[in-house]
């Protein structure tokens, strides 16, 4: 099972949930001097949509907190994709490493 869980909360509206401080790259997150909770997470998912997967912009919210990310809306299939994406990134330091360097090259600053 991913780090993420898609759930419906009412009808036809959904949640994509991750509980911060308890992904595989935690330690990673911190050794680069963030802080692994919702905001920095948040940070993440805006970084794949802008770098990966750009037709998923504008087709759900952001709702994080320190101790969990939240991505929010009726589109089921698009937070599941994000879902997937940040899944991928929970479990590979590497790949977390490389977009937190982009990042930061672009002048992005994450909110944690």
């Amino acid at each position: 099972m991913g780090a993420t869980n898609l759930i419906e909360l009412d009808p036809g509206k959904y949640s994509l949930l991750l509980n911060a401080g308890t992904t595989d790259v935690d330690d990673v997150i911190t050794s680069l001097r963030h802080e692994p909770n919702g905001y920095f997470w948040e940070g993440i998912a805006q970084r794949l949509v802008a770098t990966e997967a750009q037709h998923l912009d504008g087709r759900f919210g952001y709702d994080p907190e320190a101790g969990m990310f939240v991505a929010y809306g009726t589109d089921r299939e698009a937070l599941a994709e994000l879902g997937a994406l940040l899944d991928a990134v929970a479990s590979d330091a590497d790949r977390l490493r490389a977009i937190v360097a982009a990042a930061i090259a672009d002048g992005f600053e994450f909110d944690d």
